[in-house]
């Protein structure tokens, strides 16, 4: 069954329901039909038809007060473009972004300056993302002094008490980012983000750069701050079993269209596409005990420079595409197979039709 486009009145704003979106939902960031394209050819001096890269196709997600949603795919897929366009580092083609019901566009100018303060980013990697002519107490005092009107004393005071609490001693503000390990360096990236007390954070692979050894450190660090301070998260990660301890929502991506999302569990415990079944199938298992059947999709990932204009999986899937299918020639939308459980359904995307389903029960893990 499909959901019916409805409007739903929160804040200043009537934010549209549609397909991948459960109504109800406490949304802190409400994204709706986003779309990055970016023009790579075509279109010289307004003559011939322009060429578009399309990393980002009609995306909708809400993130909800006090949790984590989850874009999850291979690289590629749009997910860090996402992101950006959620911080403001891209302008979107086309598409609105909520903070709290209002569109984020047509803000006041209060309005965007709180949006900013609200909305903050930990980056990759750990090296590039700090400055390394800087002394840590600059690197995280730098917000507050940009944004408030604080005292070098209080912004002192302030930069000790993020260090301590995302697991550093006070003292080591005085150092440059060359003398930290990687996740030490991380952890001053969050105690940087949490600098003007934000309400949503976007984590660009927090943990991907990391040791092994420490990225459980760092998840554990982010999911206690989140408790501690209600926030909210987008997580972009290739890593599934970072997103399945995380996440309480997810969706994946492929050549940048959302091809499953719901509750974290759900898609995890009954992977529905054909893709997901396959990112699945790709992750090394979290337990010895875990036994499943890997598998590899055929075909070539189809170039998002102007892609067909119906499913852009239908290049990958092993089952046999019919080319005048309406879905072959058309997006075809969300369904909601099951409550809150969406997935783009044709007849060549289903695992369930072509014997690929990957079993997970018994432990949380991928």
């Amino acid at each position: 069954m499909t959901t019916t486009e409805q409007n739903v009145t929160t804040g200043n704003a009537a934010i549209p329901s549609v397909p991948g979106i459960n109504p109800g939902a406490d949304a802190i960031i409400s994204i709706r039909n986003l779309r990055k394209w970016y023009q790579v050819g075509g279109g010289f001096l307004g003559f011939g038809d322009k060429i578009w890269l399309k990393a980002v196709d009609d995306v909708s997600f809400d993130i909800e007060h006090n949790k984590t949603f989850g874009l999850v795919g291979e690289s590629g897929c749009g997910k860090t473009t996402t992101l950006k366009l959620l911080l403001g580092l891209e302008k979107p083609t086309s598409g609105t972004i909520y903070y709290e019901g209002e569109d984020v566009t047509t803000m006041t100018k209060a309005g965007k300056t709180e949006f900013r303060r609200s909305v903050q980013a930990v980056f990759q990697d750990p090296w590039s993302s700090l400055n390394p002519r800087m002394r840590v107490r600059s690197i995280v005092g730098e917000p507050l002094e940009i944004a408030t009107s604080m005292t070098k004393g209080q912004i002192a005071t302030r930069v000790g008490d993020l260090l301590s609490e995302t697991g550093l001693n006070p003292y080591q503000a005085n150092l440059y980012p060359h003398e930290f390990s990687g996740g030490q360096r991380q952890r001053i990236g969050i105690a940087r983000a949490l600098a003007l007390n934000p309400k949503v954070i976007a984590l660009d692979e927090p943990v991907s750069a990391l040791d092994v050894s420490i990225r459980a450190q760092i998840m554990n660090l982010l999911v206690d701050l989140q408790e501690e301070h209600g926030l909210a998260y987008l997580l972009v990660a290739h890593n599934l079993a970072t997103v399945r301890y995380m996440c309480h929502d997810m969706a994946v991506m492929y050549l940048g269209v959302v091809q499953e999302s719901g509750e974290t569990e759900a898609i995890f415990n009954n992977p529905m596409h054909i893709y997901t079944n396959a990112l699945v199938s790709a992750a090394l298992p979290s337990h010895p005990d875990i036994q499943r059947e890997e598998f590899l999709l055929p075909g070539e990932v189809v170039s998002p420079i102007n892609p067909p204009p119906g499913d852009v999986f239908m290049t990958r899937t092993p089952l046999e595409v019919d080319p005048n299918h309406k879905w072959a020639n058309e997006r075809p939308p969300l369904v909601e197979k099951e409550p809150g459980h969406w997935v783009v359904e044709t007849p060549w995307s289903m695992a369930s039709d072509a014997g690929l389903k990957v079993e997970l029960t018994g432990h949380k893990g991928v």
